[in-house]
């Protein structure tokens, strides 16, 4: 089970409209333009966050996707999974960025038997720890896996209490080939993607 934890309050400088790929000349952010006045400067939840369609992000993103990975072995088995997405004409972040991780996840990563919910179609109140504790009761999990960050705020005992064990993943991955050194590992998955293609779930799961 993945829940997008998408009625959580935006945060502007963080990865929620952004992330890097890599070229052959190097690494470069893609950055899907979000409204600010009036609304991510007011703290809105992420799945009200609108996008900016008044710039033409949608065609600079699709051409520099193909001019970076031009070369790159799997850009043809990758590309027909992104295309579509990036015709859809979204107006809130939260719904792209959905349709694209269950995407990749399903299409391209072989990701078949995973249930993904949204949290705010769940119906369960509460902050911080207490929050994620009764989503977890309600879907019935044993276990929590989280980002490494949370150590800093999540409460175990909380967890613990109800009977729900915690992990923190680790992002330690090994190195594969780029199209040009040195080796950057802060990247989007799509550059694992076009890179190694159905090889890719080995590198993320094989430690």
């Amino acid at each position: 089970m993945f829940v997008f934890y998408d009625d959580v309050q935006y945060d502007k400088h963080g990865w929620r409209n952004r992330n890097r790929i890599k070229g052959p000349r190097g690494s470069q952010w893609l950055t899907i333009p979000v409204l600010s006045k009036g609304n991510v400067s007011e703290g809105l939840p992420i799945n009200e966050v609108r996008i900016n369609t008044d710039q033409p992000w949608v065609a600079k993103h699709w051409a520099t996707l193909c001019q970076t990975y031009a070369r790159a072995p799997f850009r043809s088995w990758c590309a027909p999974v992104l295309e579509p997405i990036y015709q859809r004409p979204y107006a809130l972040l939260a719904e792209l960025a959905i349709d694209l991780t269950v995407a990749v996840a399903r299409e391209l990563l072989g990701i078949t038997h995973t249930r993904f919910e949204r949290s705010s179609q769940l119906g369960i109140a509460g902050t911080k720890t207490g929050r994620l504790v009764a989503i977890c009761r309600a879907l019935g999990a044993t276990h929590y896996l989280s980002g490494p960050s949370a150590r800093d705020y999540l409460d175990e005992a909380e967890f613990a209490a109800a009977g729900i064990g915690v992990e923190y993943m680790t992002y330690d991955y090994p190195e594969y080939p780029q199209l040009a050194p040195p080796f950057d590992g802060d990247l989007s998955v799509l550059d694992l993607l076009f890179m190694v293609g159905p090889e890719a779930p080995r590198y993320i799961w094989q430690r």
